[in-house]
């Protein structure tokens, strides 16, 4: 139990709650931790979600696949994340798109009863909760500002504001490949190579491998705004 508190160090969900506490909760629910490979398939779209899952290692994808093959990221989890907290207490509690690990993972999950029996006698869980799932309606909304985009261009500006924004600097370290990058934008690989070089030619970038700088952070913000 004291190598499982630690690991849930790093979700949110658990934020505050004493090692001692956290023991005498988990003792008294039913729970099991699995441990994945990498690219195994958690989830499949349609499939019964009857659990929530916390990662307690590794990194997991919610993945969009398409009957041509085809697949786009829709989000990256990793350590301490959540995923099935949203599906689970929906009146339609199947996964809207395939859940998988992206390298190895080791997972808890929790069924509905055993997470509602230990929000119950912990009600402070339930307000991390509530917390979790307002930066997820937060991060929806930047997703869907995103699909909104219609230009290649529109939908890279928008992907580099957000991370300026995030790591409040022009010096931009980008923890994903262009290939992720690609996915999560909805855009073909070398279409995306392309007009990251049209940018740079442009002056309103540079780039050298997974780092990007930002030359002119005015033009990004007006390729919004543009018909391409």
């Amino acid at each position: 139990m004291e190598t499982l508190f630690f690991q849930v160090q790093h979700c949110p969900l658990f934020k505050d709650i004493k090692e001692e506490r956290f023991t005498a909760l988990m003792q008294t629910i039913n729970y099991h931790v699995d441990n994945v490979k990498k690219n195994h398939i958690i989830a499949h779209e349609d499939d019964d979600c009857t659990s929530i899952g916390i990662i307690l290692e590794g990194n997991i994808e919610v993945k969009k696949i398409y009957p041509s093959g085809k697949s786009i990221t829709i989000a990256q989890l990793g350590q301490g994340k959540l995923f099935g907290e949203v599906i689970l207490f929906s009146d339609k509690n199947k996964y809207p798109s395939t859940v998988m690990a992206s390298t190895k993972a080791k997972i808890l999950f929790m069924t509905k009863d055993s997470f509602s029996e230990i929000c119950h006698q912990e009600t402070s869980i339930m307000t991390n909760l509530l917390n979790i799932l307002s930066k997820k309606i937060l991060v929806l909304n930047n997703q869907l500002k995103s699909l909104s985009y219609e230009s290649i261009r529109q939908k890279i500006s928008n992907f580099l504001i957000q991370q300026y924004q995030k790591q409040n600097s022009p010096y931009l370290t980008l923890d994903v490949t262009r290939q992720k990058m690609a996915e999560i934008l909805g855009v073909p690989r070398p279409s995306l190579s392309r007009e990251l070089v049209n940018m740079k030619e442009d002056g309103l970038i540079d780039f050298h491998k997974n780092t990007v700088k930002i030359l002119n952070l005015l033009a990004l913000e007006e390729a919004l705004y543009q018909d391409k």
